[in-house]
Order: structure tokens, then sequence, then C-alpha cells
């Protein structure tokens, strides 16, 4: 079973769906990518799959236990861990404050998860006692991805993680989604740049108008004419 396993989602802002049917699976060790045009409902599933948003139909199962009708709050418990796209870190509290804050699924002192993460995040580790908010937009990002993982998640949901941030930046942080997912954990990322997604990507999936349009390798999804499918032109189905 994979970390990350959803049948048939369908979700929305009150009655209206913004997506429909939509199947996904996501595995340790693996980068999943969802990717498509403005509009397609990529961010809306990300919410619906961390309880912001309560699906219409269709189950969502975190290592095997369905979180679908569970609180948002109780969800990281499970494993699943969300980095929002904006206001994801606490910008008066240091560095550390924030990881600590990150720390509270797990009873006890969490020095030494901290430690691991100063490891992978060694520009944090230099800032430690520094504001958040007066990081860059860059160490921003990935302050907020290192205080999801205090929690030890099996599935990190990414949410535009690198939307806004220079080129330099924007391949800092796709280097370190792609270490993370070395570290026992499934990645979901929902991202705008294609090119990057594909480049660093294991699985990818293109939603169009809500819908789960094809999906497949990100070597099998390069090969399609990925503007005649942003653009809703092209009817292909599932590469598998």
């Amino acid at each position: 079973m994979p970390a990350l396993h959803t049948e048939g989602v369908t979700a929305g802002y009150g009655k209206t769906p913004i997506i429909t049917d939509i199947s996904v699976d996501a595995e340790v060790g693996r980068v999943t990518t969802i990717i498509g045009p403005n509009g397609a409902g990529k961010s809306t599933f990300a919410k619906a799959l961390v309880g912001i948003l309560k699906p219409m139909a269709g189950r969502i199962l975190v290592n095997d236990v369905d979180v679908t009708r569970m609180p948002g709050h109780e969800i990281p418990r499970h494993g699943l861990a969300y980095v929002p796209q904006n206001d994801n870190v606490f910008k008066r509290m240091s560095v550390r404050e924030n990881l600590e804050i990150g720390g509270f699924v797990h009873k006890g002192d969490s020095s030494a998860r901290i430690a691991e993460l100063f490891e992978i995040f060694p520009d944090l580790g230099k800032a430690h006692t520094k504001k958040a908010g007066l990081l860059s937009g860059g160490q921003q990002n990935l302050l907020a991805i290192a205080r999801a993982l205090m929690a030890k998640p099996s599935v990190i949901v990414l949410d535009e993680p690198t939307a806004g941030l220079s080129p330099a930046y924007t391949s800092v942080v796709w280097e370190q989604v792609a270490r993370i997912a070395t570290l026992n954990t499934a990645v979901v990322v929902v991202e705008q740049n294609v090119e990057r997604a594909l480049k660093h990507s294991d699985y990818v999936h293109i939603f169009v108008a809500g819908r789960d349009h094809v999906h497949g390798t990100a070597a099998d999804i390069s090969q399609l004419d990925l503007p005649s499918i942003f653009l809703g032109r092209s009817h292909a189905a599932s590469t598998t």
C-alpha cells in the first residue's frame, strides 16, 4: 500500500466541486508532482488531503488509515504533513523556535531532531537565532519544509514551494525535495514550473479543469504534447 492513497476524491468550496474523481498514489522514496494550468484544482486537491477542505466524495488514506473525515489537526499524527504556499512560517519567531513548534506531534526533547534538520538544511543552522521574517523567500520556504519534517512524516505535501523564487533558489528547493524523498518519505508537490517538475519528479499527474487528465512517469509525460494538454486540446488518457 502506498503511503498516500486517494480514491475518487471530489472537493470544492460550498456545493461547487473544483476537483472531481481524483485518484493519486504517492510512495515512500518518490517525488510525485501535480502540474496543470491555473485553476485546474491543484491546490484544492492539496487542501483536501490535509483536511482544510472536506471531500464531497472519495477516500484519502495515509499509511492505510482513512483520514477523509478526520479533523485537520489530527491528520499529522498519522504521518501527513503540509506546507502551504503562503504564510508558512512564524515570522516573529526564530528559526529554531519555528522548528520547535513543528515538533509538537512528538513529546519530549526535540533537540536531536533539530540537529538532524540543520545537517540537511545547513543555511538554517547558520541562521538558527534569526527571526524567520528576516530570511529570504527561499530560506523561509526551506524553513517551512524543515518545520513540517520535525514530525517525521511519511508523506509531505508541498504547495508550490518554488513560487516567486529566483532560479538559483528554485534549484536549491528542488534539490532538497529530492533529498527529502530519500529520507523514508513520500513527497507530493504542487508545481507550476513544468520543466522543473519533469526534471526532478518520479511520477507526474496533469490536472486539467479539475480532473486528473493524464499521469505517468516523468519520462513518459515529457514525451506528450504538453501545450495542447494545458490548453485542453488533448484527450490523452493515462500513460500507465
